[in-house]
């Protein structure tokens, strides 16, 4: 079933540092990754993450399975 973009996008904004919208959309390594960054720095990392999310935000059109988001 198609995943909202919005969606994506809002997680991405508000959760991006703990990478909770590259759960949503199915994409686990990357959300892992995103989360034990900012947890392990404590944060320090955090807005370095936070600008790979917007960056995720322009660039990620489908989910892990292939599949486009839904407007």
């Amino acid at each position: 079933m198609p995943k909202s973009r919005l969606a994506y996008i809002l997680l991405a904004i508000f959760l991006g540092t703990l990478g909770v919208h590259n759960f949503f959309a199915g994409y686990t390594g990357r959300g892992v990754t995103q989360l034990l960054l900012t947890l392990i720095s404590f944060g320090f990392l955090a807005p370095v993450v936070w600008v790979w999310a917007i960056v995720e935000i322009c660039t990620v059109t489908k989910d892990a399975q292939g599949v486009d988001f839904v407007n």
